[in-house]
């Protein structure tokens, strides 16, 4: 069967759920943190509060995977 594992994805999507939920703060971080740096250019901590909230966008692909990759088949 090789590199299936159904039940990794059964058993993180409660783990996958509570990532979604930190991705749409993260969506809002950074849209506030878009309009801030449109607003004034030369405030950078506003570019790196974007940065991170992409990060947190991109976390529930990220833990999804973690998970199924920890369960052995």
């Amino acid at each position: 069967m090789g590199d299936c594992k159904p039940l990794g994805f059964l058993l993180g999507l409660p783990f996958a759920l509570l990532a979604l939920v930190l991705s749409i703060v993260g969506t809002l971080i950074w849209l506030i943190g878009t309009i801030l740096s449109c607003l004034c250019p030369c405030c950078v901590c506003c570019a790196a509060l974007a940065n991170f909230a992409v990060d947190i966008v991109q976390l529930p692909v990220r833990i999804l995977r973690w998970f199924i990759d920890e369960i052995p088949c």
